[in-house]
């Protein structure tokens, strides 16, 4: 379900909101109202899976992008068909957690997972995918 901006979404929610560890402004689209208002994609199967990797992994998670709104997403270079126009995260990783991450969200159920250098790209999609981002390779083989 979409929200037009973060203060609708939590309008909307108030006290329904159940992920203690994520604001609904750290998933809403970071353009930074050039062009929405901070629109916010509500999923609560991804939430779900996203506090459960949190839980799972005993330590904050850094998102650096969620939702985009169109313009946003081809302003940053994302794909057309990107899951960041719905729901997806990109989480910033530190060598040590890397291989931790990518084993425990594939074990809670995420089935578009993107290794990158810097980042774990997530979302949920009907078949599963596991892609490498360029130069990312290597990294993720030890």
């Amino acid at each position: 379900m979409l929200f037009r901006s973060v203060s609708a979404a939590k309008s909307a929610l108030g006290d329904t909101w159940a992920w203690p560890n994520f604001q609904i402004s750290e998933l809403a689209c970071r353009c930074g109202g050039r062009f929405c208002d901070g629109a916010y994609w509500h999923a609560p199967g991804f939430l779900n899976r996203l506090q459960a990797l949190r839980d799972s992994c005993g330590q904050a998670l850094i998102i650096t992008s969620a939702h985009r709104c169109p313009q946003w997403n081809a302003a940053v270079g994302g794909a057309p068909m990107s899951r960041h126009k719905t729901i997806a995260v990109d989480i910033l990783l530190s060598r040590q957690e890397r291989q931790q991450l990518r084993m425990l969200a594939e074990a809670i159920g995420f089935t578009g997972i993107g290794l990158a250098r810097r980042f774990l790209h997530l979302d949920l999609r009907p078949r599963p995918a596991v892609w490498y981002y360029p130069g990312s390779f290597d990294l993720w083989q030890t």
